[in-house]
Order: structure tokens, then sequence, then C-alpha cells
């Protein structure tokens, strides 16, 4: 286990940081502005000039966390793809998605096609119920006939006419 030193920046925000195993040093201070500076220190560095700093904005910050904590969800789904006679995939919601900001019931379901699982963030949320709101970010994982599939991610991604209909 890592051991994360946290730091209060009174004005600024807060300081996350560790040390690898080669004794590097990475930290992350998360801005009250939204922004997130990224710096590391490699282990040889002897003061705060040899460090590598990268500002990221909102955005960003939330792309490097999917990319490196995410991971590991997509890797493990990625696994249950492997069972045979299971067909299985998934699709990450946009912000121009037709199901972006609508409840997941909305998305017209093809015959033989269950949505089992919508992944945010770090956490899965199996079996959603209808009335869960789908977020630009979130992944959601279906299983079925892959022509079933691929009909529910076309309406996911461009709209049926079923989504958002409600609110016409």
């Amino acid at each position: 286990m890592v051991d994360v030193r946290r730091v209060t920046l009174p004005g600024v925000g807060v300081l996350h940081s560790f040390t690898t195993d080669d004794g590097a040093e990475v930290a992350v201070v998360a801005h009250r502005t939204g922004s997130s500076d990224l710096v590391s220190r490699p282990a040889a560095a002897r003061d705060d000039d040899d460090a590598i700093t990268v500002r990221l904005d909102e955005e960003e910050a939330h792309t490097l966390a999917e990319l490196l904590g995410g991971t590991r969800i997509v890797e493990s789904i990625a696994e249950l793809d492997e069972l045979p006679g299971v067909p299985i995939d998934w699709v990450t919601v946009d912000d121009d998605d037709a199901i972006a900001g609508h409840p997941l019931g909305e998305v017209p379901v093809a015959s033989g096609v269950a949505l089992v699982a919508v992944v945010r963030d770090d956490h899965a949320h199996p079996s959603p119920a209808p009335d869960f709101v789908v977020r630009p970010g979130d992944t959601i994982v279906a299983v079925g006939p892959t022509e079933g599939i691929d009909a529910v991610f076309h309406a996911i991604r461009q709209g049926s006419g079923a989504i958002g209909d409600a609110e016409a």
C-alpha cells in the first residue's frame, strides 16, 4: 500500500503526494479553482528546481484520473469479453451523446440485450435502475447479441427519437 501524504494549503487547495519505490516524488496540487498541478521530482533531485510541473484544467485532470484509475475497471470488463458465448461490450458516454443527462430507461434496448452496469469514476453501479441518470464520462456495459448491442450503442450516441422526447 502506498502511503499518501495530504497537506492543506490555505488559500490554494490540497496537496497529495507519495514517494515511489525508486525514491521519486509524485504530487498533485488540487487548486480551489478546479485546476490541478501534477508535480514530479526525480529521486536524485536535491531541490525544487529539478521538479517538473504540469498544469491541468479540470477536464484534463479528470481524463488523467480515468487513464490511471479507470483502466483497471476497463481491463476487468475486457476479461469478461473472453467468456465464450457471452457477447459483452461497453461504451463511454460523451458530452454530446443523446443519453447524456437522461435516465438509462430512455435507451431503447434491443431484444436480448441487458444493460448490466454503469461505471462512474472508479465505482461500478451494477443493474442500474431505469431512473439512473447517465452522465458524460460514464461507461455503459451491455450484454447480448452483437447486433443488438450495436443498435443500443447507436441510440446512445445518435439518439433514436426516444431519448429526450419527454423534454421536447
